[in-house]
């Protein structure tokens, strides 16, 4: 949606009603992809559970789900593409391996250090929109951005995680494999965000499909190949593959739509409160007793997020080139 021209009657106004239902929906867009990475946690965990470990085949299916809807809409329109090939190959490979790299991390550390060391690709965003993106960020929006991170401290230092703090089997190796893998997500993020601002919605997805998938397929063959023989596929497996999978799709198709609207550091912030989703989850639909700080910290980030894009001028500030 176009902003109203500045000549137009009662333009100022007009403008200023049209930022706020932007930032408006980039907020519900937000919490949506943050309920969509909750239930792709839940989809690992039961694969998990079942003793399944296969984090690359996971996401093949999305890909190939990717390749197939958005890659027949751009067969459909006959348009050539904007951006060289050779991008989307470079992008498809840092969103494979960042995947990978951040699912390996959960075998060798807690899952306390991957939530407090995956905030790692906040400032990345940060740095990298700021000097490839040019986004002018002020106090109030570090100010938000810290406010967003002290909710999600809390919930880390709660007593519903107390039970998670003993370390891991290797827990230096698997604290790497999460900085890396935020970093990774970070590079992925601010080039998704340059390119559908360049470009277009359809041709990033479709492309980020086809390369998504070519990799995954290389690179089970080489690392899963075993592993994906010796499951048994029952109903228990399936579901959870074909769940993950479905989450993962809505998931890629709706975060362009947000990185367009507010930028890939709003986008990083609203996945904060995952975590809060699922502690609802587990209330309503198995009963599970959790701390009251969960509520606070819940309480603290959608504040940050408020505040944070609270007559946000990065609408119009963020340039691309």
């Amino acid at each position: 949606m176009a902003p109203p021209p500045e000549g137009e009657r009662g333009g100022g106004g007009c403008r200023a009603r049209w930022l706020r239902r932007e930032v408006l929906l980039a907020l519900a867009l937000g919490q949506l992809v943050s309920l969509l990475i909750t239930s792709t946690g839940f989809s690992s965990s039961e694969l998990a559970r079942r003793g399944i470990n296969a984090p690359t085949s996971q996401s093949l299916l999305n890909y190939i789900l990717l390749a197939l809807v958005y890659g027949g809409i751009l067969l459909y329109r006959r348009q050539p593409l904007t951006t060289k090939w050779y991008y989307y190959l470079i992008l498809g490979i840092i969103d494979v391996e960042a995947n990978y790299i951040v699912v390996k991390s959960y075998q060798y550390t807690s899952l306390t250090s991957v939530m407090l060391l995956d905030c790692w690709s906040i400032p990345c965003v940060i740095v990298l929109t700021w000097i490839f993106l040019k986004t002018k960020y002020g106090f109030r929006k570090f100010f938000g951005v810290g406010v967003c991170v002290a909710g999600l401290i809390l919930v880390v230092f709660s007593d519903v995680h107390a039970s998670d703090r003993a370390k891991g089997p290797k827990p230096l190796k698997g604290d790497l494999l999460v900085i890396v893998g935020s970093m990774l997500y970070a590079c992925s993020n601010v080039t998704e965000e340059y390119l559908v601002k360049k470009n277009n919605r359809i041709e990033l997805m479709a492309m980020l499909g086809i390369f998504g998938a070519v990799i995954s397929g290389i690179q089970i063959s080489i690392l899963e190949r075993e592993e994906l023989h010796s499951i048994k596929w029952n109903a228990g497996a399936v579901f959870p593959f074909i769940g993950f999978a479905l989450a993962m799709f809505l998931f890629y198709s709706t975060v362009p739509t947000v990185l367009k609207i507010c930028g890939a550091t709003m986008l990083n912030l609203s996945l904060l409160t995952s975590d809060m989703w699922a502690v609802l989850i587990r209330i309503f639909a198995y009963h599970e007793k959790v701390d009251w700080m969960y509520f606070v910290a819940f309480a603290c980030t959608a504040g940050g997020l408020l505040v944070y894009s609270y007559r946000s001028r990065e609408l119009a500030t963020s340039r691309v080139g």
